[in-house]
């Protein structure tokens, strides 16, 4: 029972109400930024991506790379679902990251076709590269193409 002597600023006793009251606050709502208490962790894929793609490269990393020599390497897998994969220099060395913005022309790679490059360091510490303006000079012979619409040629 609630007490007879608390009233409210008009005057009138202060009664506690007869049915249960639940308040209902937006950001506590599903996909808040409110952290909650035995919530997960975001996964990793929820994160942006700190590697730039075409769009979104600065000028003068642009400018950089076009100037830069041109590299030979074979695809050494791609996935267009995931947008990225890897090239296998030709003169030996670390495997190189490719971004799907950065390919030029009509095919997807696949595995084992010829590619030329340029490349551009990854920020923000500049250490490791990423090709651009990859483009494929010899598909690999008997297998099975894919143009960026969805049509499907054998090579």
């Amino acid at each position: 029972m609630a007490d007879p002597s608390l009233t409210s600023p008009s005057g009138t006793p202060l009664r506690s109400p007869s049915s249960s009251v639940t308040l209902s606050f937006p950001f506590l709502s599903e996909r808040s930024r409110v952290w909650e208490e035995g919530r997960e962790q975001p996964l990793p894929r929820e994160l942006p991506s700190p590697l730039p793609t075409k769009r979104t490269r600065t000028y003068s990393a642009t400018v950089r790379a076009h100037s830069g020599p041109v590299f030979k390497g074979v695809c050494k897998n791609f996935s267009r679902s995931q947008g990225h994969g890897f090239i296998q220099p030709s003169h030996g060395g670390e495997d190189i990251f490719v971004h799907i913005s950065d390919i030029e022309g009509e095919y997807v790679p696949v595995e084992g076709d010829e590619v030329t490059y340029k490349v551009c360091r990854v920020p923000p510490k500049n250490l490791k590269v990423q090709a651009v303006e990859v483009k494929i000079i010899h598909l690999k012979p008997g297998t099975k193409h894919e143009t960026w619409s969805g049509q499907i040629i054998s090579s």
